[in-house]
Protein backbone atom coordinates (compact mmCIF):
# COMPACT_ATOMS: atom_id res chain seq x y z
CA UNK A 1 0.00 0.00 0.00
CA UNK A 2 1.04 3.57 -0.91
CA UNK A 3 1.86 5.79 1.85
CA UNK A 4 -1.12 8.13 3.27
CA UNK A 5 0.28 11.29 2.43
CA UNK A 6 1.15 11.44 -1.18
CA UNK A 7 -0.84 14.03 -2.77
CA UNK A 8 -2.66 13.73 -6.47
CA UNK A 9 -0.03 15.64 -8.19
CA UNK A 10 2.41 12.54 -7.57
CA UNK A 11 0.09 10.34 -8.17
CA UNK A 12 -0.87 11.35 -11.47
CA UNK A 13 2.37 12.54 -12.57
CA UNK A 14 3.62 8.86 -13.68
CA UNK A 15 0.25 8.11 -15.96
CA UNK A 16 -0.02 7.77 -19.11
CA UNK A 17 -2.73 9.49 -21.61
CA UNK A 18 -6.10 7.90 -22.15
CA UNK A 19 -10.18 8.94 -23.45
CA UNK A 20 -12.68 7.60 -21.12
CA UNK A 21 -15.43 5.00 -21.69
CA UNK A 22 -16.97 2.86 -19.09
CA UNK A 23 -19.08 -0.56 -18.42
CA UNK A 24 -20.23 -2.49 -15.53
CA UNK A 25 -18.55 -5.77 -14.58
CA UNK A 26 -22.14 -7.15 -14.81
CA UNK A 27 -25.90 -6.17 -14.29
CA UNK A 28 -26.50 -4.68 -11.05
CA UNK A 29 -26.93 -7.78 -8.70
CA UNK A 30 -29.23 -8.41 -5.60
CA UNK A 31 -27.69 -8.35 -1.89
CA UNK A 32 -26.95 -11.79 -1.95
CA UNK A 33 -25.47 -13.23 1.36
CA UNK A 34 -22.13 -14.43 0.15
CA UNK A 35 -19.37 -12.40 -2.47
CA UNK A 36 -19.57 -13.20 -5.88
CA UNK A 37 -16.78 -12.99 -8.31
CA UNK A 38 -17.30 -10.25 -11.12
CA UNK A 39 -17.53 -11.53 -14.73
CA UNK A 40 -14.85 -10.78 -17.17
CA UNK A 41 -14.93 -7.29 -17.98
CA UNK A 42 -17.43 -6.37 -20.78
CA UNK A 43 -19.56 -9.67 -20.91
CA UNK A 44 -23.24 -9.67 -20.88
CA UNK A 45 -25.21 -11.57 -18.37
CA UNK A 46 -26.06 -14.04 -21.25
CA UNK A 47 -23.93 -17.63 -21.49
CA UNK A 48 -21.39 -17.16 -24.00
CA UNK A 49 -21.94 -13.34 -24.75
CA UNK A 50 -19.10 -11.80 -26.91
CA UNK A 51 -17.33 -9.60 -24.92
CA UNK A 52 -18.00 -5.51 -25.53
CA UNK A 53 -16.97 -2.06 -24.18
CA UNK A 54 -20.33 0.29 -23.99
CA UNK A 55 -19.97 3.74 -23.62
CA UNK A 56 -21.08 5.43 -20.58
CA UNK A 57 -22.19 9.38 -20.53
CA UNK A 58 -20.48 11.74 -18.35
CA UNK A 59 -21.95 12.55 -15.25
CA UNK A 60 -22.01 15.29 -12.71
CA UNK A 61 -19.01 16.09 -10.87
CA UNK A 62 -21.26 17.29 -8.00
CA UNK A 63 -20.48 20.10 -5.69
CA UNK A 64 -18.52 17.92 -2.94
CA UNK A 65 -15.45 17.59 -4.72
CA UNK A 66 -11.74 18.88 -2.92
CA UNK A 67 -8.72 18.38 -5.05
CA UNK A 68 -6.78 17.18 -2.30
CA UNK A 69 -7.68 13.06 -1.98
CA UNK A 70 -4.83 11.15 -0.66
CA UNK A 71 -3.18 8.05 -1.82
CA UNK A 72 -4.74 5.43 0.45
CA UNK A 73 -7.03 2.17 -0.08
CA UNK A 74 -8.70 2.62 3.57
CA UNK A 75 -10.62 5.70 3.33
CA UNK A 76 -12.83 5.56 6.51
CA UNK A 77 -10.80 7.83 8.82
CA UNK A 78 -12.99 5.90 11.83
CA UNK A 79 -16.52 6.85 10.25
CA UNK A 80 -19.51 4.25 11.01
CA UNK A 81 -21.80 2.52 8.82
CA UNK A 82 -21.83 -0.67 6.77
CA UNK A 83 -18.60 -2.09 5.99
CA UNK A 84 -18.54 -1.80 1.77
CA UNK A 85 -15.33 -2.71 -0.06
CA UNK A 86 -15.30 -1.05 -3.16
CA UNK A 87 -13.45 -2.46 -6.45
CA UNK A 88 -13.16 -1.10 -10.17
CA UNK A 89 -11.30 -2.54 -12.75
CA UNK A 90 -10.29 0.08 -15.75
CA UNK A 91 -9.44 -1.47 -18.91
CA UNK A 92 -8.68 -0.63 -22.64
CA UNK A 93 -11.80 -0.03 -24.18
CA UNK A 94 -11.13 -1.75 -27.47
CA UNK A 95 -9.23 -5.16 -25.90
CA UNK A 96 -11.25 -4.94 -22.54
CA UNK A 97 -7.36 -5.78 -20.97
CA UNK A 98 -6.57 -4.19 -17.89
CA UNK A 99 -4.59 -1.01 -18.04
CA UNK A 100 -2.21 -0.52 -15.31
CA UNK A 101 -1.53 2.94 -13.95
CA UNK A 102 -4.73 4.98 -13.85
CA UNK A 103 -5.70 6.63 -10.94
CA UNK A 104 -9.53 6.49 -9.58
CA UNK A 105 -10.53 8.73 -7.19
CA UNK A 106 -13.45 8.57 -4.65
CA UNK A 107 -15.48 10.28 -2.76
CA UNK A 108 -18.80 10.06 -0.62
CA UNK A 109 -21.13 11.04 1.85
CA UNK A 110 -21.34 9.34 5.29
CA UNK A 111 -23.66 7.56 7.07
CA UNK A 112 -25.51 10.79 8.01
CA UNK A 113 -24.82 12.67 4.57
CA UNK A 114 -22.33 14.82 5.44
CA UNK A 115 -19.48 15.26 3.24
CA UNK A 116 -15.75 15.79 4.29
CA UNK A 117 -13.47 19.03 3.30
CA UNK A 118 -16.60 21.82 3.63
CA UNK A 119 -16.68 24.56 6.13
CA UNK A 120 -20.42 24.83 5.96
CA UNK A 121 -20.72 21.54 6.79
CA UNK A 122 -18.42 21.80 9.62
CA UNK A 123 -15.68 19.57 8.25
CA UNK A 124 -13.46 21.72 6.72
CA UNK A 125 -10.21 20.22 8.33
CA UNK A 126 -11.14 17.06 7.59
CA UNK A 127 -10.88 14.40 4.68
CA UNK A 128 -12.99 11.17 5.49
CA UNK A 129 -14.42 9.20 2.78
CA UNK A 130 -12.40 10.06 0.73
CA UNK A 131 -9.09 8.88 -1.57
CA UNK A 132 -6.89 7.67 -4.45
CA UNK A 133 -5.92 4.30 -5.81
CA UNK A 134 -3.40 3.57 -8.73
CA UNK A 135 -4.89 0.81 -10.90
CA UNK A 136 -2.40 -2.29 -10.54
CA UNK A 137 -1.26 -4.66 -13.49
CA UNK A 138 -4.77 -6.40 -13.22
CA UNK A 139 -6.68 -2.90 -13.78
CA UNK A 140 -7.84 -2.89 -10.19
CA UNK A 141 -8.09 -0.07 -7.64
CA UNK A 142 -9.45 -0.93 -4.41
CA UNK A 143 -11.12 1.06 -1.63
CA UNK A 144 -12.68 -0.12 1.57
CA UNK A 145 -14.96 2.60 3.20
CA UNK A 146 -18.54 2.45 4.08
CA UNK A 147 -21.93 2.53 2.65
CA UNK A 148 -22.62 5.86 2.07
CA UNK A 149 -25.42 7.90 3.41
CA UNK A 150 -28.32 9.87 1.67
CA UNK A 151 -29.38 13.59 1.92
CA UNK A 152 -31.92 15.79 0.20
CA UNK A 153 -32.56 15.57 -3.22
CA UNK A 154 -30.25 12.49 -3.93
CA UNK A 155 -30.31 8.75 -4.56
CA UNK A 156 -27.62 7.35 -2.44
CA UNK A 157 -24.16 7.04 -4.91
CA UNK A 158 -20.03 7.34 -4.98
CA UNK A 159 -18.44 10.20 -7.06
CA UNK A 160 -15.53 9.13 -8.92
CA UNK A 161 -12.96 10.28 -11.55
CA UNK A 162 -10.37 8.71 -13.04
CA UNK A 163 -6.93 10.66 -13.92
CA UNK A 164 -4.63 9.75 -16.66
CA UNK A 165 -1.37 11.68 -17.58
CA UNK A 166 -2.14 14.19 -14.85
CA UNK A 167 -5.77 14.91 -17.22
CA UNK A 168 -9.23 13.71 -15.71
CA UNK A 169 -10.64 11.44 -18.29
CA UNK A 170 -13.75 10.61 -16.46
CA UNK A 171 -15.64 12.05 -13.82
CA UNK A 172 -19.29 10.22 -13.41
CA UNK A 173 -20.90 8.82 -9.98
CA UNK A 174 -21.90 4.86 -9.22
CA UNK A 175 -24.91 3.40 -7.93
CA UNK A 176 -26.88 0.93 -5.96
CA UNK A 177 -29.45 -0.79 -6.43
CA UNK A 178 -32.92 0.62 -4.58
CA UNK A 179 -33.35 -3.03 -2.65
CA UNK A 180 -29.49 -2.77 -1.66
CA UNK A 181 -30.46 1.23 -0.29
CA UNK A 182 -33.49 0.07 1.61
CA UNK A 183 -31.62 -2.91 3.32
CA UNK A 184 -28.87 -0.71 4.74
CA UNK A 185 -31.09 1.89 6.15
CA UNK A 186 -30.54 0.71 9.55
CA UNK A 187 -27.90 1.52 12.48
CA UNK A 188 -26.08 4.75 11.84
CA UNK A 189 -27.97 5.21 8.72
CA UNK A 190 -31.53 5.34 10.81
CA UNK A 191 -31.01 8.62 12.35
CA UNK A 192 -31.52 10.07 8.89
CA UNK A 193 -34.85 8.90 8.79
CA UNK A 194 -36.11 7.14 5.59
CA UNK A 195 -34.57 7.65 2.16
CA UNK A 196 -36.39 10.24 0.40
CA UNK A 197 -35.46 10.05 -3.36
CA UNK A 198 -35.06 6.72 -4.95
CA UNK A 199 -33.12 6.13 -7.99
CA UNK A 200 -35.74 6.93 -10.83
CA UNK A 201 -36.79 10.20 -8.48
CA UNK A 202 -33.07 11.23 -8.57
CA UNK A 203 -31.57 14.58 -10.49
CA UNK A 204 -28.78 12.44 -11.96
CA UNK A 205 -29.61 8.65 -12.33
CA UNK A 206 -32.40 9.01 -15.17
CA UNK A 207 -29.88 10.07 -17.30
CA UNK A 208 -27.15 7.56 -17.20
CA UNK A 209 -27.52 5.73 -13.60
CA UNK A 210 -28.52 2.45 -14.92
CA UNK A 211 -25.00 2.05 -16.77
CA UNK A 212 -23.25 3.21 -13.72
CA UNK A 213 -24.96 0.74 -10.94
CA UNK A 214 -22.67 -1.15 -8.98
CA UNK A 215 -22.76 -4.68 -8.88
CA UNK A 216 -23.21 -5.60 -5.37
CA UNK A 217 -22.76 -8.70 -3.29
CA UNK A 218 -23.28 -9.37 0.27
CA UNK A 219 -25.19 -7.75 3.47
CA UNK A 220 -25.58 -5.94 6.08
CA UNK A 221 -24.76 -7.66 9.05
CA UNK A 222 -21.64 -8.91 7.23
CA UNK A 223 -20.76 -5.99 4.84
CA UNK A 224 -20.89 -5.08 0.72
CA UNK A 225 -18.57 -6.28 -1.78
CA UNK A 226 -19.29 -3.61 -5.17
CA UNK A 227 -17.71 -3.53 -8.04
CA UNK A 228 -17.65 -1.99 -11.75
CA UNK A 229 -15.37 -1.74 -14.84
CA UNK A 230 -14.28 1.52 -16.13
CA UNK A 231 -13.27 0.98 -20.00
CA UNK A 232 -10.47 3.09 -21.41
CA UNK A 233 -10.16 4.23 -24.88
CA UNK A 234 -6.30 4.82 -25.20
Amino acid sequence: MEGPDATRRTVLGTLGGAALWAVTACAAGDAADGPESPRPPGRTGAAGASPACVLTPEGSEGPYYVDRALLRRDITEGRRGVALNLRTTVVDAGTCRPIRGAAVDVWHADASGVYSGFESQGTGDESFLRGVQRTGADGTAEFDTVFPGWYEGRTVHIHVKVHVDDDVVHTGQLYFDDRVNSAVARGPYARRGSQETVNDDDMFYPQYGRQSTLNVTGSPDGGYRASITLGVRR
